[in-house]
């Protein structure tokens, strides 16, 4: 077993998958900006349209004269558990937008902090006996 070469292609499916791992800070960027300029807006207005269409459904089975049916509090509760799973999605996307758009810098300065470690240290010498 040699250490300083590449493993030899194994074949099969994760030898393709590694390859399509890496990105570059372009299509971090990228990424990001259809985050921003795509998925959130769309996420939003979808929220929107739901929210207005479970609204007439609510009034409408609503009590009236003191009844109403029971319909009506399990969509208000339903309702307010997806508007708390749409607000998550909406704070994680904001989350995964921003980290795109830090990652190069998060690891820019973990390779000079690195190198200023590994600059530290000094190389043992013969006269370190003496």
């Amino acid at each position: 077993m040699r250490l300083n070469q590449d493993p030899a292609d194994q074949g099969g499916a994760s030898g393709g998958e590694q390859q399509n791992l890496v990105s570059t800070p372009a299509e971090k960027k990228a990424a990001a900006k259809a985050i921003k300029d795509h998925i959130e807006p769309e996420t939003k207005q979808a929220g929107r349209h739901a929210d207005e269409g479970t609204s007439g459904v609510v009034k409408a089975f609503d009590a009236k004269d003191g009844h109403g049916w029971l319909m009506s509090s399990a969509l208000k509760k339903a309702h307010k558990t997806w508007g708390d799973q749409v607000q998550a999605l909406m704070n994680r996307l904001g989350s995964e937008k921003v980290s795109l758009l830090e990652t190069n810098i998060l690891l820019t300065n973990t390779d000079f902090d690195v190198r200023s470690g590994v600059q530290g240290v000094r190389t043992p010498s013969v006269f370190d006996g003496f």
